[in-house]
């Protein structure tokens, strides 16, 4: 098993930022001191993502003195490196969640999703956060036996959930939003959408410093004490703080820094790439409509145009923690595949990054104890949800608990075997998965 230490410092450089598209492109940079000698706070905040960001956030809006230590700069994570989709609903469909959770809970779900939605666009708006944010999801179908599915999906949605910002797209039609020959239908979600996930968390990050919220960057956490007491102790290399509450926002880097936790997530890699840049037209035979597009493969592609009009592709298939030697070719295989024509084009950016996923591909939230909250395992769909996690860890240190406790009934199970074997079942997992992609059994 890799330690948190491992995962923080096996593909990547401490303290930079992956040598990305959204690195490249970000709206500044941050310089934030570690932490140096001992601190005494309300909250402090683990993780330097949306998740702690938006906590650390909405605490200091109430007034909290709160502390938020990040082991390399904020957003240096997956909230940084992501493929910036603002996606629609839980990473699992509605019908299945009424069928694990009961219709009454499954409905409550889906209003924290379209809250998590409506967050990510408030913040954007309140705190002038300029992140690219532009409307539309596409969820393309590479089998033609789910059309029919995504057909029924769409017309459940709308019945059953009131929500009509999602159509159904058949064969003819699909080709007028991605230029492929790989996809036979699916649906459209123009209440969904997709944004700079670099420069959305930086602005997250200074909207929490203007309310009064500390920043420590290359602060890593070595160890917690007293959990459950009145006052937790959060060690770090140079320091340690002193806190009244705790949370955990570490995702798929939090490692053993907690055991409870790490038994729940498993943390799996992504990649993305970003061509040369298009001109207006070659970017239009691409992605018509300027939307996102994310297709039915369980290994998912993900897709969409940046501003200034590259194709960020995400793709590719990896079997352990370590980062294919050349990300570029990695990536552009699975890009190919999709879009043969860009065979000439050329791979300016490549770059991965580990994110966390749990058994049921449904976030953990979990009170480790009276004084101290986790919030993890976002499995892919985290750019929103995790932005609202933030806020109802707040809301549950701030002592309203209800959003809190309708993740926390989810009951997600820890992984056979804990923390101990996630390696060998990641490796079990992804080739089953990607067989089952390949072969349509």
């Amino acid at each position: 098993m890799l330690t948190a230490l491992d995962l923080l410092t096996a593909n990547d450089t401490p303290g930079q930022h992956a040598p990305s598209y959204y690195a490249a492109t970000a709206n500044h940079q941050t310089s934030h001191a570690p932490l140096e000698g001992e601190l005494n706070c309300d909250v402090c905040v683990v993780g330097g993502g949306y998740t702690g960001l938006s906590a650390a956030l909405h605490l200091a809006e109430r007034g909290m003195n709160v502390a938020l230590l990040e082991a390399n700069k904020i957003g240096w994570g997956a909230s940084g490196r992501n493929g910036g989709q603002v996606g629609s609903g839980q990473r699992v469909e509605q019908t299945v969640l009424e069928e694990r959770h009961g219709k009454s809970h499954a409905k409550l779900l889906w209003e924290l999703a379209e809250d998590s939605k409506t967050i990510v666009r408030s913040l954007i708006a309140r705190h002038d956060i300029s992140c690219d944010y532009t409307p539309g999801i596409l969820h393309a179908d590479h089998r033609k036996s789910f059309v029919e599915e995504s057909r029924d999906y769409v017309e459940h949605l709308r019945l059953v959930y009131g929500y009509e910002d999602i159509r159904f797209i058949d064969g003819d039609e699909i080709g007028e939003h991605v230029g492929s020959p790989r996809y036979h239908g699916g649906s459209l979600d123009m209440g969904a959408g997709h944004l700079h996930p670099l420069n959305f968390a930086l602005g997250l990050g200074r909207a929490a410093l203007s309310a009064g919220a500390k920043i420590y960057e290359e602060t890593k956490v070595t160890g917690i004490d007293g959990l459950g007491q009145q006052r937790v102790t959060i060690k770090t290399g140079n320091g340690e703080v002193r806190a009244n509450h705790l949370i955990l926002a570490c995702n798929g880097y939090l490692g053993s820094l907690d055991r409870q936790t790490a038994a729940h997530v498993m943390p799996i890699n992504n990649f993305i790439i970003a061509t040369e840049p298009f001109s207006e037209s070659e970017a239009s035979e691409i992605i018509p409509n300027n939307i996102a597009v994310a297709d039915s493969k369980f290994v998912i592609n993900y897709f969409r145009m940046s501003a200034d009009r590259r194709l960020l592709f995400g793709g590719g298939e990896n079997y352990g923690y370590r980062f294919p030697e050349d990300i570029k070719s990695f990536v552009q295989r699975p890009m190919l595949d999709i879009f043969p024509q860009l065979e000439d084009a050329e791979i300016d950016y490549g770059w991965g990054g580990t994110l966390a996923i749990t058994p049921k591909r449904m976030p953990y939230f979990a009170r480790l104890a009276p004084n101290a909250l986790t919030a993890t395992g976002y499995s892919g769909h985290g750019v929103a949800m995790a932005t609202l996690g933030g806020q109802v860890l707040a809301e549950a240190i701030a002592g309203t608990a209800g959003r809190f406790d309708a993740f926390e009934k989810l009951n997600i199970p820890s992984f056979p075997g804990g923390d101990r074997l996630r390696f060998p079942l990641l490796v079990l997992a992804m080739t089953w998965f990607s067989l089952r992609d390949r072969f349509g059994f």
